[in-house]
């Protein structure tokens, strides 16, 4: 199917997209996940409809990365369009699914709803990932608008380790975990990979797993059940994909 598409880039909750267009269209707001979707003729979530009047308005639900396509349903024809991201509020509109949500956020579908707690994400780590992996993370996922537990960000001397970790993930409704050779093989990520699966077990805490210099096979004889949930790779993903994609995940459960 024919579409135009426009990347809107990073937007927040509350902005207007505005469409502009010279006859009837399916015009269609969706955050990144769903237009790789839409591109790929697979399963997808959007905002929108068929617009019938032009100018056409659908506000931003979520803070996010977010692209809007325009087609023709199928029919050929000729198609002025223009568009413009407005700073006014309106309320929100329902979601419309196309298909059934895809499966590609990590852990799939699994509800999850986020309480008022101090930090969006915790973020475990070996210290040999730190560099390559966790620090940029963090301060990718920052820039973005969400509180972060990392332990450069949390940690100061003379502070007790076990308690500012506990106080992380007992005040954290994501848990990032950096899974590598070195991570599997350290005392301090198991003690906190322990109180994350058990924070994840009973409802309170979601795992996003990033597999690092790993192969599959290790994470299975480390975890079967860690393994067995779905992940990024930084061997696939880089490290701005990723943020990209956690970030859009956290912030479309504070909007609901």
């Amino acid at each position: 199917m024919n579409f135009q598409y426009y990347d809107l880039g990073y937007l927040e909750k509350g902005q207007v997209v505005e469409v502009t267009l010279s006859a009837q269209a399916n015009v269609k707001l969706m955050d990144s996940s769903n237009f790789n979707n839409y591109k790929n003729g697979r399963r997808h979530h959007y905002y929108g409809g068929r617009a019938t009047v032009s100018p056409t308005r659908i506000p931003v639900p979520s803070n996010g990365k977010w692209y809007v396509t325009i087609d023709l349903g199928g029919y050929s024809g000729r198609l002025n369009v223009s568009v413009k991201v407005l700073p006014g509020l309106l309320k929100p509109i329902k979601t419309i699914s196309a298909s059934p949500m895809p499966d590609s956020l990590f852990l799939g579908n699994t509800a999850f709803g986020v309480s008022a707690k101090q930090y969006d994400v915790f973020i475990s780590h070996a210290s040999e990932d730190k560099d390559e992996v966790a620090r940029p993370l963090a301060a990718s996922l920052r820039s973005k608008g969400l509180s972060v537990w990392f332990d450069e960000f949390e940690l100061r001397i003379g502070d007790s380790l076990r308690r500012k970790i506990d106080q992380g993930l007992a005040n954290s409704n994501f848990g990032v975990i950096v899974i590598s050779r070195d991570f599997i093989q350290k005392g301090w990520t198991n003690y906190e990979l322990d109180g994350l699966i058990t924070k994840s077990l009973s409802g309170e805490q979601q795992l996003l797993p990033i597999w690092h210099n790993i192969t599959k096979q290790e994470v299975i004889n480390y975890s079967p059940s860690l393994a067995d949930k779905l992940a990024r790779n930084t061997a696939i993903n880089t490290i701005d994909e990723i943020s990209s994609e956690i970030a859009e995940l956290i912030l479309s459960h504070k909007g609901e």
